[in-house]
This record gives C-alpha cells, structure tokens and sequence, in this order.
C-alpha cells in the first residue's frame, strides 16, 4: 500500500494538525481499513487454532504443558524475525503479515481457554455426564458455555495485543497505520503523521476492544445476575 502525501510539515512541526488530518483523509481512512482487517483476521484465524488446541490441552493433560510451551516460545520469538522466516515462504503481501501476527495471538487465546475450561466445576461435569451428556456434548452444552468469560478475555488481549502488532507490518507494506508513522519517521520526523497513526490506533484497539466487551455480556446474561 502506497501513501501520498499533500501536504507537509510546517516550520513548527506540531504534534497533531487538523490540516494534515483533511488534506490526507483518503489516505488515513485507507490506512484504517487495512489495520482493522488484519486484525480481526488474524484474531479469527488464531481462534480457530486457538481453541482445538485448547480443547486438546483440557482433555488430555499431558498435552497442556507443550501447547502452552510451544505458543509461548513462539510468542518470544522477535517479530522481524519471524517476518524473515515466513516471508521466503508466503511472499511480501498479506499472507505473511497475518502469519506472524497470528503466531502472537496463539499463546494468548490458548492460555485464557484453558484457563476458562479448567474452572468448569467438577461437579457440573459429573451431573452433565449423569445427564447422559458425552464427552462432545458436555463441551458444546456446558463446558464451552462456562468457559466463555475466559475465551472472550482471551480474544480482548489478543486484539489488543494485535492491534499493536500489525504496524510492526510496514517492513513488508502491510502495516495499516504504521505505514503512517513509518512514512512520518521518514517525512523529517513528521510528528503531525507520527501522531495521527498512532492515536488512531489506540482509538481502534478501544473500539474493538468495547465491542468484544459488549459481545461478551450479550453471550453471558447470567453473569449480570451473579455482579449484582
């Protein structure tokens, strides 16, 4: 993704320019939708991983110490490294970006689900098994349901967290709104640039951030009656 500029810094070089804002929109708006969606991707992609093989940690116990190794040693793993990896493989697009980014998101969805998954009391268990519920039916029917608070913080984190990391994305342009600190940095420390990309993404990690939150109380009524 290209970005254009029409419009430069003047001699004070402010941190924050309406001017900048308006002569750029396009530009930002471009920006915004690129960040937004490969966050949310990338934060489904890593759900869909996330949770089989927080379902395989829960159910069979000797699985729960090297899923949680191995998501954690990727989560260590510095991100321009892993964009050295994977892009021989994937090439400079997308691809790569989401790949890395869902690595990141793994250890943190997995961690929080089996976390929720392990808080399920026992004696619900016991009374879905004396229900006749099998092993998948208690999943989908009790546990998954009673685990839900932990999945749902899981995925706040990780968006969060992911938010953040895409604009890690500039070193192979798809970095959304770091792009537009990127270009700032190189447009003579452009603070005016700097600044709008990155408040708009601590606006767009809030904003996603709130409509998990909202998402989460819609999917566990019961949990109002329990704070109250």
């Amino acid at each position: 993704m290209s970005f254009r500029l029409s419009y430069r810094a003047d001699p004070g070089n402010p941190w924050f320019s309406w001017q900048y804002v308006r002569d750029n929109s396009d530009t930002i708006l471009a920006a915004v939708r690129e960040h937004t969606s490969l966050t949310a991707r990338a934060v489904l992609i890593a759900a869909l991983i996330a949770l089989p093989l927080a379902v395989a940690a829960y159910w069979y116990r000797s699985l729960a110490g090297p899923v949680l190794a191995l998501t954690g040693v990727l989560y260590t793993v510095p991100s321009l490294a892993l964009f050295a990896f994977v892009a021989p493989y994937l090439g400079i697009g997308a691809a790569t970006a989401l790949s890395v980014v869902v690595l990141y998101a793994l250890l943190v969805i997995v961690r929080n689900a089996v976390a929720g998954l392990n808080q399920v009391p026992p004696e619900v268990r016991e009374a879905a098994e004396g229900m006749g519920y099998g092993r998948w039916g208690r999943l989908f029917r009790v546990e998954l349901p009673l685990a839900l608070p932990g999945i749902l913080t899981g995925l706040r984190l990780a968006t969060v967290s992911t938010v953040a990391l895409v604009t890690v994305g500039v070193v192979i342009g798809r970095g959304g709104l770091g792009q537009l600190i990127f270009a700032g940095f190189q447009n003579n420390f452009y603070k005016a640039q700097i600044m709008t990309g990155t408040l708009l993404c601590v606006l767009l990690a809030l904003v996603l951030d709130l409509v998990l939150a909202g998402a989460g109380r819609l999917l566990t009524p019961w949990l109002k009656g329990r704070a109250r």
